[in-house]
């Protein structure tokens, strides 16, 4: 039986070839889920089937412009949601970065009440992380983030994603 990294796992297992960041927020009356549909098609990614994945990026995998997608394509991303209510400030993100010998990289997703400056801070710990645990170092890293103060008698919604194509 050839091991799950030989030519057969490829042929059985989507790997992804390219990636694109995106980000929205949405502020609705009516519901948390409404501000989060809103939310989703500000980022691009509101029309699609998303399935959520962990944070690996192969390698060779390369980073292109935001992409149409077909409507109810099943796209898989990292996602980062974060809602709120009335008064709120709340934040959404994601960081990525390469690794330093061409393995690929990482993404880490996060979330908190707060400013994009705290969120970005508590990323930027969380890739020094997962570079860690791994033994490895990262190139730079980049960050896509998202801030919304949600009015009186709203719900908010802020989201980022690293959405995987083939």
């Amino acid at each position: 039986m050839p091991s799950p990294a030989g030519p057969l796992a490829a042929t059985l297992v989507p790997i992804p070839t390219r990636f694109f960041v995106s980000s929205g927020k949405g502020i609705n009356k009516t519901s948390e889920l409404n501000a989060f549909d809103l939310a989703l098609l500000q980022a691009g990614i509101g029309e699609q089937n998303l399935v959520s994945v962990s944070s690996v990026l192969p390698v060779g995998v390369r980073q292109v412009d935001r992409t149409r997608i077909a409507r109810g394509a099943i796209t898989h991303c990292v996602l980062a949601r974060h809602a709120g209510g009335e008064g709120e400030v709340i934040s959404a993100g994601i960081a990525y970065g390469f690794r330093t010998d061409g393995q690929g990289g990482y993404v880490a997703e996060g979330h908190l009440h707060g400013t994009q400056k705290s969120l970005k801070e508590f990323l930027k710990w969380r890739m020094q992380e997962i570079a860690h645990f791994r033994g490895v170092e990262l190139r730079r890293i980049n960050y896509r983030t998202e801030e919304l103060s949600i009015p009186m008698d709203h719900y908010g919604v802020c989201i980022a994603a690293c959405v995987f194509l083939p």
